[in-house]
């Protein structure tokens, strides 16, 4: 029987804190989770030392992702050594991914659930803390769960976290700020050699457009002000619905909800990004003209051990193309250097190309092997210390080019979102937010030097000064 949790005293409801490591999309799923947890009987808490259970959503990205998520595991544990918690959970991309193994290897955690367990995840818990004992799921290759053709993936029952239908309050905000995430899809087809995430996160599968609308209309209620599309190729969206362009004509509702000032889309597949879709980010009105895109590398031969597409040369035409339409838009990616193979004469394309791409932010990470993918098996790997020395070398690099980037947008109009507003000890305040082409939390902040403006305003503002990726803009 479900509990409503209207029809018991709050202090006798069972208390849960739920604690997200990772990325927006791991936000998405803990709201659902926590939407899932307070409908049937829960009460949310935001301190971890004040709830009964503790639910750690995990990363499995990287091996520091995977530290963090036990890191912070064993701190909720200590919590329950020494205070109010009953039981650690840990749930996520960490869990999906290890399962038995990681449950065997770390017992402070009183359970590991997978993503099949998210559905009833209200009921596991309950019996979690009652002492009952959950066994962990076997990990598998969760790609076989569903067709090979992707039309045929709508009609599978297989639970895919924050893919939820039907009322959109399944999803319970946790962040009260004016920008939220909101899913387009789960899973990636693509058989990159270096990444495991299709492995645990399964084939690509878009959410339907009626869901990420009805989904939209209720954070615009909730006091959202920007969507941050995310997903793990956007460029892929309703591939699967029968129409490849669906993005196309779903920016345009978005950007019409009631209350919605922006719409932001991440992670875009270079190879994939046609040129319909540059122009629908590019010049759809409260469409954010913001293009992340997953470079990876620039060298050919690099990306063909990687089994990805590009060089330098289609790269900066794709980039031309943007500024041709959008000259201020923002452009951000992500690199990995020291894969198998790489060459100095890679690396210096990889360069080369950074410096003329002018990027505003890239992340720049060292390749390390990850469990089941091809890249663990290739000859040609370079010694850490190597792979070292080039993280450092091209982040040096990029943080010079970012903050000459930053430096050009000086004199240069933006739009700013404010996001935070606090008033110092001598009652001046600090307002700070986010211009179109800085996207949360990775991308720098714009810190306006004019007193006014409250949590969620859009102000339209002239750019002053610049320190690193972050600017300093004086409202008009």
């Amino acid at each position: 029987m479900t509990t409503d949790s209207t029809s018991a005293p709050a202090r006798d409801l069972l208390s849960v804190a739920m604690v997200t490591l990772g990325c927006a999309r791991n936000e998405v799923d803990s709201e659902e989770l926590a939407g899932r947890l307070e409908a049937d009987g829960f009460r949310l808490v935001d301190d971890p030392a004040d709830a009964d259970t503790v639910v750690v959503n995990t990363c499995g990205f990287v091996e520091a992702a995977k530290k963090d998520s036990v890191d912070t595991l064993l701190e909720a544990a200590d919590l329950k050594e020494h205070g109010r918690p009953q039981a650690v959970v840990a749930v996520g991309c960490m869990a999906e991914r290890y399962g038995k193994d990681l449950a065997a290897s770390l017992p402070e955690a009183d359970a590991v659930l997978g993503f099949d367990d998210y559905p009833d995840i209200a009921a596991r818990l309950r019996s979690i803390v009652a002492g009952e004992a959950h066994e962990a799921h076997t990990p598998h290759d969760r790609r076989t769960l569903l067709p090979i053709t992707p039309v045929e993936r709508s009609l599978s029952t297989t639970p895919v976290p924050g893919h939820a239908s039907g009322p959109a309050s399944v999803r319970r905000r946790l962040d009260p700020g004016p920008t939220a995430a909101l899913k387009l899809a789960s899973g990636c087809d693509r058989r990159c050699s270096f990444c495991a995430i299709p492995a645990f996160r399964g084939s690509f599968v878009s959410r339907r457009p009626s869901d990420v609308l009805q989904e939209a209309r209720w954070l615009a209620e909730q006091g959202v002000r920007e969507l941050f599309l995310v997903s793990e190729n956007s460029t892929s969206y309703g591939k699967d619905l029968g129409d490849l362009r669906l993005l196309e004509t779903l920016l345009p509702e978005l950007a019409a909800v009631d209350g919605i000032a922006r719409v932001r889309v991440s992670y875009l597949q270079p190879a994939e990004t046609r040129p319909g879709l540059i122009e629908a980010i590019a010049g759809t009105p409260g469409v954010t003209p913001y293009f992340d895109l997953s470079f990876q590398h620039a060298s050919a031969s690099v990306l063909r051990r990687m089994r990805r597409f590009g060089d330098p040369e289609s790269f900066l035409a794709l980039l031309e193309q943007v500024r041709a339409i959008a000259p201020t838009a923002g452009v951000r990616s992500n690199v990995i250097v020291g894969f198998p193979g790489e060459s100095e004469e890679d690396l210096e394309t990889l360069c080369d190309f950074l410096v003329a791409g002018r990027l505003d932010v890239t992340g720049v990470f060292g390749y390390s092997d990850e469990d089941g993918t091809e890249a663990a098996t290739y000859d040609g790997k370079l010694d850490e210390d190597e792979v070292r020395a080039r993280v450092e070398h091209v982040t040096a690099l990029v943080e010079e080019l970012t903050s000459q980037r930053a430096a050009e947008r000086i004199g240069e109009e933006v739009e700013v979102l404010v996001e935070r507003v606090d008033e110092d000890a001598d009652e001046q305040s600090v307002e700070e937010g986010r211009a179109a082409h800085q996207g949360p939390e990775v991308d720098g902040s714009t810190y306006l030097v004019d007193r006014g403006p409250q949590v969620g305003d859009l102000v339209r503002a002239v750019v002053v000064d610049s320190d690193g990726a972050d600017l300093f803009a004086r409202a008009l």
